[in-house]
C-alpha cells in the first residue's frame, strides 16, 4: 500500500510540456529520499485544464500544481512528499482559499462539468487494465454477455436517447438495429478516431486517457449487432493515442476479454487499428472504409448505407470514439439514467475542445443544454485582457459560429441547427473583437480546399471558386454582386456535394454572412476591414503628437518603409510598406496607428 500517488498528466498537451522529464525527476527523487515504497507516480491522461499544463495531482489530499516545471521537483517532493506540507505557490489559484484548499471539483472550471465520456481521464492509469477493471470496467460487457439478448442491448441504448457524438447527431441505438437486422457471414464494427477538426482533441484524450472504454464499448457493440471484427481507425499523428490503444487491446485479450468464447459465453470479438495519414475526407463514414481497404480515402454514393454494405462490403456500425465511451456507463447505470442528463431531444453529456481566445483552454464536458455563455464565462473564464466576446466556432470546418446575441441559446443538436450552426465533433474556438469574421470563413475554406478528395465537381471546383471569391474580398476588389454570387454558390455546393465534407464546406460563409453581414459590406464598399486584420485593406500611419523620434520603428522595419532622423517625426512610405506589424511591435510609445 502506498500512502500517497502522484497522478501526473502524460496525455499530449502535457508531454508537449516537458511531462516526461517531470515523471523521471520526480521517480529519482522520491528514489534519493527513499520514498519508492510509500509513493507511487501515475502517468494518467488529460484532466482537461490544457493551458495548466503541465498538471500533477497528489492524493489523498488532491493537491492540483499546475504548470509545474522540472526545478520544482525537489521541492515539492522534500516539502510536501517527505514532510507533508503543500507547496502553495504551486498550487491553481482557484485551488487556494485563505487556509483551505478546496477541491478540483469546486473549481469554477469543473463545478459546471459533468463527466461520462471523461470520467476516467486523468483518474487511472492508462496503461493498467486492473485500474480500468477497478473503475467497473468490462462490468458493462460480462451484463450484456450474461443477462441480455443482443436485442435487449440495443433497445437499452435505444432507450438511454444516445446520438452520435461524430457530428451528425443520428440515434446511436437505431444506427446499431439496422446493422443488426441485416443477415451476413460476417458483420463489423468501426471506430471513427480520425478526427481531423482544426482545435479537436477530444477523441484524442478519450484514447490517451481511456482506451479500454473503446475496446469495451465496441465488444458490446459487435455482440448486439452479430459482428465479430472490429477496426479502430485513427490518425498517425496521435502516436500516444495509438500505444495506450495497442497496449489495452493486447492486455485485454491476454484477459480473455477480446478474442474468443468472451466470459464463456461463446461470443467471439477482435480488435484491429488502422493508421489514417491525416486526410479530412476518411472522417466521412464510407471515406474512412475506403481507407481501411487499403484504397484512397474516398467517399462511396450511399445508398446503400454502411449497415448494409460497409467495411469490405459487409453489413457495419460506424460510431465515433465519444459516443463509444458512453455505451458501458448506459449499460451499467441504465437507459433512464443516461436520459436524465440533457434536454429532450438530445440526451447525456458533450465534450467539447475549448480553444481559441479564452482563459481556461482545454477539454470540457457539460450537460448537454448548457448556454454557451455558461462555458465561455465560467467554465472558460472569459475572454482574456478585457477583450469582448464576438463569436464561437461550432463544427469547425463544418460547422458555423454563434455571435455574442445567441450566448444564451443551450447547447444541444437541435437549437444549433435552428441557427444556422452544428454541433460536429466538438470543437469550439472562442473568437473576441480583433477576429475577422471573413478572414475566419477564408481560413475554413482554405481547409476544406486542401482537404478535398477532389471525386466530386461541386466540393473539388465549388470550394475553390468560393476561397477565390472570399480572397476578393479580403483583398478589397470585390463588388456587391460578387456578394450574391458567394451565396449562391453556397447553396449549390450544398446541395450537390457527394458526402459530408462538401455539403457542410460553406456552412462557415453560411453563417458568418447570416451574422456578420456588415462585415463583409465593410471590405466591398468602405474597403475597410473593422478588425484590422486583412492586410490589404489596412494602412499604418505615425501619430506625430506621440512620435519621439526614436528611430526604433525605422530600425526594425524590414523594408526601409519608414525615414526620418533622431528627435525628428518619422513618417511611413505607403507604397514600400508590406504591413507586417513590426513597427507596431516595436514602438513603446504608441504612435504607430492600424486602420
Amino acid at each position: 500500500m502506498y500512502r500517497s500517488h502522484v497522478l501526473v498528466c502524460g496525455g499530449t498537451g502535457c508531454t508537449s510540456s516537458n511531462s516526461a522529464a517531470i515523471i523521471e525527476a520526480l521517480e529519482t527523487q522520491i528514489a534519493e529520499k527513499g520514498l519508492s515504497e510509500e509513493i507511487k507516480v501515475i502517468r494518467t491522461g488529460c484532466f482537461g485544464l490544457c493551458a495548466l499544463g503541465p498538471i500533477m495531482i497528489v492524493y489523498p489530499e488532491g493537491s492540483f500544481y499546475s504548470q509545474v516545471k522540472v526545478e520544482d521537483i525537489p521541492e515539492i517532493v522534500e516539502e510536501h512528499l517527505l514532510k507533508g506540507r503543500i507547496v502553495t505557490r504551486l498550487l491553481y489559484d482557484e485551488t487556494v482559499h485563505t487556509d483551505e484548499i478546496k477541491s478540483l471539483k469546486e473549481t469554477q472550471f469543473y463545478s459546471k462539468q459533468h463527466r461520462v465520456a471523461l470520467r476516467n481521464c486523468g483518474v487511472i492509469d492508462p496503461e493498467n487494465i486492473d485500474e480500468y477493471i477497478a473503475y467497473d470496467g468490462y462490468q458493462a460487457l460480462a451484463k450484456c454477455l450474461k443477462e441480455y439478448t443482443p436485442e435487449q442491448v440495443i433497445q437499452i441504448v435505444k432507450d438511454s436517447g444516445l446520438r452520435g457524438r461524430g457530428g451528425g447527431g443520428f440515434p446511436t441505438g437505431l444506427k446499431w438495429s439496422f446493422t443488426a437486422a441485416n443477415q451476413a457471414d460476417q458483420k463489423y464494427v468501426v471506430c471513427n478516431a480520425d478526427e481531423g477538426d482544426p482545435g479537436a482533441f477530444m477523441d484524442r484524450s478519450v484514447l490517451e486517457g481511456d482506451p479500454h472504454c473503446i475496446v469495451e464499448a465496441m465488444t458490446i457493440c459487435g455482440y448486439a449487432t452479430g459482428a465479430t471484427e472490429g477496426y479502430v481507425y485513427v490518425r498517425a499523428e496521435y502516436p500516444i493515442a495509438v500505444k495506450r490503444l495497442q497496449i489495452a487491446i493486447d492486455q485485454a485479450k491476454e484477459y480473455g476479454l477480446l478474442g474468443k468464447n468472451i466470459f464463456d459465453s461463446g461470443f467471439d470479438f477482435d480488435l484491429h487499428i488502422r493508421l489514417g495519414a491525416g486526410a479530412f475526407v476518411c472522417g466521412e463514414e464510407t471515406a474512412l472504409m475506403t481507407s481501411i481497404e487499403g484504397n484512397r480515402g474516398e467517399p462511396r454514393p450511399r445508398p446503400p448505407y454502411p449497415a448494409v454494405k460497409g467495411l469490405f462490403a459487409k453489413p457495419t456500425t460506424e460510431n465515433n470514439v465519444e459516443t463509444f465511451a458512453n455505451i458501458p456507463q448506459i449499460i451499467l447505470n441504465g437507459a433512464d439514467w443516461f436520459a436524465s442528463m440533457g434536454t429532450e431531444k438530445s440526451k447525456g453529456t458533450k465534450v467539447f475542445a475549448l480553444g481559441g481566445k479564452i482563459k481556461n483552454t482545454g477539454l470540457v464536458e457539460i450537460p448537454m443544454g448548457t448556454t454557451l455563455r455558461e462555458i465561455i464565462e465560467e467554465i472558460g473564464g472569459g475572454i482574456p485582457n478585457g477583450k469582448k466576446f464576438k463569436a464561437a466556432q461550432t463544427g469547425g470546418p463544418s460547422g458555423g459560429c454563434i455571435p455574442a446575441s445567441l450566448m444564451d441559446t443551450p447547447i444541444d443538436y437541435d437549437n444549433l441547427t435552428a441557427i444556422g450552426c452544428m454541433m460536429g465533433s466538438g470543437g469550439l474556438i472562442v473568437m473576441d473583437e480583433d477576429n475577422c469574421m471573413v478572414d475566419i470563413a477564408k481560413f475554413f475554406l482554405d481547409f476544406t480546399v486542401d482537404e478535398s478528395c477532389g471525386k466530386c465537381t461541386p466540393c473539388r471546383v465549388g470550394t475553390k471558386r468560393l476561397r477565390e471569391m472570399l480572397e476578393k474580398i479580403t483583398d478589397g476588389k470585390a463588388t456587391l454582386e460578387d456578394l450574391d454570387k458567394l451565396e449562391e454558390l453556397c447553396y449549390y455546393i450544398k446541395e450537390n456535394s457527394l458526402c459530408g465534407l462538401g455539403q457542410t464546406a460553406p456552412n462557415p460563409v453560411l453563417a458568418t454572412l447570416k451574422f456578420f453581414r456588415e462585415e463583409y459590406i465593410a471590405h466591398i464598399v468602405d474597403k475597410t476591414c473593422p478588425a484590422g486584420v486583412c492586410k490589404k485593406l489596412v494602412s499604418y500611419s505615425i501619430d506625430a503628437e506621440k512620435c519621439k523620434g526614436c528611430t526604433a520603428c525605422a530600425r526594425k522595419c524590414p523594408v526601409g518603409a519608414i525615414s526620418g532622423a533622431v528627435k525628428e517625426i518619422h513618417s511611413i512610405d505607403k507604397d514600400k510598406c508590406v504591413k507586417c506589424g513590426v513597427c507596431m511591435e516595436t514602438c513603446k510609445f504608441g504612435a504607430i496607428v492600424k486602420k
